[in-house]
């Protein structure tokens, strides 16, 4: 099955890649793989979940705050790749997780990001991972995702 096809299966839609809050763009291509920027947990333009994990943000949340930024990720990969089913495979994920002092189950919250992933590409999906403690974020998000896609 098609990673579009997946996608609409699982009720997903691609939102817009979320303009750059700083000199950079979404994602960039080189040679056959599609590096993206940082992306934060938005919808509509908003930050979803802000703040310390698990201080302000419940571990569950912020895996769907993982969730919500790896679908915007594959979303600025995608429009690089000329289209979703142009992506091959998910080569490497890192989620940063703004957390609290002491916390140190970042890759429950990581797992938010490598679920989906896994879903919409099956086994293309699964990746190398990174799950990183992060004093802060920026906007204070809670959670903040790079893909890198092979095309």
């Amino acid at each position: 099955m098609k990673p579009s096809e997946r996608l609409a299966e699982l009720n997903i839609k691609l939102p817009e890649p979320t303009a750059p809050i700083g000199s950079y763009v979404p994602a960039i291509r080189s040679g056959n793989h599609i590096f993206t920027s940082g992306q934060l947990p938005m919808r509509n333009g908003k930050l979803v979940y802000a703040g310390k994990v698990p201080g302000d943000v419940s571990i569950e949340d912020a895996a769907d705050g993982a969730r919500i930024a790896a679908i915007a990720g594959l979303a600025a990969a995608a429009k690089v790749a000329g289209g979703v089913d142009a992506i091959k495979r998910v080569v490497r994920v890192c989620v940063f997780v703004n957390s609290s002092p002491g916390f140190s189950a970042q890759p429950k919250v990581a797992n938010g990001a490598s679920d989906v992933l896994a879903e919409v590409f099956g086994e293309a999906g699964r990746h190398a991972r990174s799950a990183v403690g992060a004093a802060e974020l920026p906007m204070n998000a809670a959670v903040e995702v790079e893909l890198v896609v092979e095309v």
